[in-house]
């Protein structure tokens, strides 16, 4: 494996940054999770504007253009010989002193890019369906720490998966500060009713997902109705199908929800068409290397 640190590329096990680059001691840096396949590199122009806005939220100067980010990650692709890969694009503050002021950082913004593979759920999950509980950690409010900056901060997240790994489960509902679903811990969450399709508004809490906003455009396309508006955990309950959305976990069905059994506990019928316009879509849109 070689990965990209700021220009230049190491061996996985000399890979490293300083102990004092406050990416580390703080968390303060933000993050994209990017798919390729079969050397397509899908929605990678929205990757890189997501985690160009979350640096500027967050004050980081970015020592790349876009167009210099986009070569980089298909520089490291190459470097590496992965058709199918999983690309993480990391950009911290950079090193700085023990204290939190971020203004004592002097140095660059450090970035650092990954690929590797990655298989989020069993492939049986996706042909079954997967089992899913609401945690008691709520999703952090959105004027303490904004859920659309893709930070490094993913303790919430962390915890969230905590509480659902100790009671025997993969994946977790986070609620938000006034008991509406958010989303899941890594995931975007979508339900089917009636032939029509719902998913949390972007306000409430929710990550701007890539691949949230790609279903919604497949959505549309096939005529199916879609809506973003608040949801309550009984409206999941009764709903005909439910799936979660992610750059790593694509489109996973849910059949089961805090022990209530979704639709007829098997992925739906649009659940699976949306898989597999999804699929096809990955195949032929995205950078090529």
């Amino acid at each position: 494996m070689k990965v990209y640190i700021n220009g230049k590329f190491y061996s996985k096990n000399n890979a490293k940054i300083s102990v004092f680059d406050h990416g580390l001691l703080y968390g303060d840096g933000v993050f994209e999770g990017i798919r390729s396949y079969n050397r397509l590199v899908f929605k990678l122009k929205e990757h890189i504007d997501r985690l160009f806005e979350s640096a500027h939220s967050l004050m980081i100067k970015i020592p790349l253009t876009k167009r210099q980010m986009t070569e980089a990650v298909i520089e490291t692709l190459k470097a590496n010989r992965l058709n199918d890969a999983y690309i993480r694009l990391v950009v911290t503050r950079g090193e700085g002193d023990l204290g939190l002021e971020p203004r004592k950082c002097l140095g660059r913004a450090s970035v650092i890019i990954i690929a590797d593979k990655i298989a989020l759920y069993p492939e049986k999950l996706y042909r079954q369906g997967l089992k899913i509980i609401t945690v008691p950690t709520i999703r952090n409010h959105p004027e303490a720490l904004n859920p659309q900056v893709k930070s490094l901060n993913y303790l919430n997240n962390i915890l969230a998966k905590i509480e659902a790994n100790n009671a025997g489960y993969q994946e977790a509902i986070m609620l938000d500060s006034m008991g509406y679903i958010a989303e899941c811990t890594g995931d975007n969450l979508f339900l089917v009713k009636n032939q029509q399709l719902y998913t949390p508004p972007q306000c409430m809490g929710t990550l701007r997902g890539i691949t949230r906003h790609t279903v919604l455009d497949i959505a549309r396309k096939l005529s199916i109705l879609t809506h973003e508006h608040v949801l309550t955990r009984h409206e999941l309950y009764i709903a005909d199908e439910s799936f979660l959305t992610g750059t790593a976990a694509e489109i996973v069905p849910v059949i089961c929800v805090d022990g209530r059994r979704i639709g007829s506990g098997k992925p739906g019928k649009i659940t699976r068409l949306l898989m597999q316009e999804f699929r096809k879509l990955t195949k032929t849109e995205g950078v090529r290397y």
